[in-house]
């Protein structure tokens, strides 16, 4: 008689980690970069701005930070996975098959969600989905293998990108630079050695200019604006097996602070790693091309940021402050699809309902409100210049607020988009 296998508890800090990416990405629509522009003055503010956008090439934001916890948090959620498969009796074929499908319809969603607004399909393949879909498959594959051979490939993928770039010609004397997008006098261009990294003139650069045309489209592919590539998905691949490795470390058997140590030791390690590389031009740090050393870097933000929401959830089984995290992060991929999809809309049934200028009038009446609070009028029409500088913040919170009771509807009705 065989003995059924145990299935695995599921992590609250898993899907709190993953609900706080998520949230990020859909606080998107408070538009803090606005605020910023309209008060320069307000150092709060160009802080916030500045973390709720991409730098321009090198460095690290908050924001830069979405995409590696995304694929981070696949890889650890994984290990999981496979053991609900196990348990459930399904066998090695049908798993296989199974992840293939998935990495097919991630790739597939991620062109989809590229094509929305489009006059015709979008053949594009930088998308965060997709790019999961891409390295899913081998992903899945290394979770079987003996953990070995995860580190293995790890050394394979970082150490291989490395050498591809490193070993791809600069651009020569006659270069065409109005070809890239980029000028050769970009403020952002590396020299020397890091120039292999620049923007628009490297391999993966190279080989999009050749995949991406292969593809129909209204004219040929010359770049991609913001410098992101198809081959991304490689050292992705590499962000992936780390949340792997992570996933592995919280799935086994030990005590929470041995689980602890564990994941802030190799967050660290891997910081320090990155910063390194970056520091002495060996490889710069740079996430819109997924170098080697930002897989490294930004893997060790996601370490320490996985040990945090573990200790504040799992290991100290305080979960009550985590909820609204877990809603979002227990249905990831229709929060992805909703923020790409409905914004336009709810912003365009709040202001037929409501009017046109519906959050700045209530941004003054708010703020006249308040000034009369003390029997004192303070002068409603000193407040009337908030309303334009700080609708973003109230229509995009309104928009959030609508996100989040989506999603909890969801929940209470146990509807989980899988894949």
């Amino acid at each position: 008689m065989n003995t059924p296998i145990p299935r695995p508890a599921r992590l609250a800090s898993i899907d709190a980690y993953r609900g706080f990416v998520m949230f990020l990405m859909m606080a998107e629509v408070l538009h803090l970069g606005r605020i910023a522009k309209a008060v320069p003055e307000s150092q709060f503010w160009q802080r916030l701005a500045f973390h709720q956008t991409h730098v321009e090439w090198a460095g690290c934001s908050l924001h830069d930070l979405i995409q590696p916890s995304f694929s981070f948090l696949v890889g650890a959620a994984l290990p999981f996975s496979l053991a609900r498969r196990q348990g459930s009796g399904q066998g090695l074929a049908r798993a296989t098959l199974h992840a293939a499908w998935r990495a097919l319809i991630l790739v597939f969603l991620g062109v989809f969600l590229r094509s929305v607004g489009k006059p015709r399909t979008n053949f594009t393949f930088e998308d965060t989905l997709s790019q999961i879909g891409l390295g899913y498959v081998p992903l899945f594959l290394l979770g079987l293998a003996p953990r070995a051979y995860r580190w293995i490939a790890l050394g394979m993928i970082l150490i291989g990108y490395w050498a591809a770039f490193a070993l791809y010609p600069l651009p020569g004397p006659g270069f065409d630079y109005a070809a890239t997008g980029v000028s050769p006098d970009w403020p952002y261009n590396y020299s020397g050695f890091a120039a292999h990294w620049n923007k628009n003139t490297n391999l993966a650069w190279a080989f999009d200019v050749w995949f991406l045309n292969l593809f129909p489209r209204d004219k040929p592919f010359l770049f991609n604006g913001g410098g992101y590539a198809t081959l991304s998905f490689i050292p992705t691949l590499g962000t992936m097996l780390l949340g792997l490795i992570a996933g592995d470390w919280l799935r086994q058997e030990g005590s929470a602070r041995a689980k602890l140590g564990r994941l802030t030791a190799a967050g660290l390690v891997c910081l320090a790693a990155g910063w390194t590389a970056d520091f002495t031009g060996v490889c710069p740090s740079v996430k819109r091309i997924w170098t080697p050393a930002w897989t490294l870097y930004s893997g060790g933000w996601c370490f320490l940021l996985t040990a945090a929401f573990y200790a504040t959830t799992d290991a100290i089984g305080v979960r009550g402050w985590a909820f609204p995290l877990r809603v979002i992060g227990m249905n990831s991929i229709a929060a992805y699809c909703i923020a790409h999809l409905i914004n336009g809309f709810v912003l365009d049934s709040f202001r037929t309902h409501f009017g046109k200028d519906a959050f700045k009038q209530a941004i003054v009446w708010a703020a006249w409100k308040y000034s009369t609070l003390g029997g004192e009028d303070l002068g409603r029409d000193a407040f009337k210049s908030l309303g334009p500088i700080y609708e973003p913040l109230l229509s995009g919170g309104a928009l959030l607020v609508v996100y989040w009771l989506i999603l909890y509807w969801m929940y209470r009705r146990g509807l989980f988009l899988r894949i």
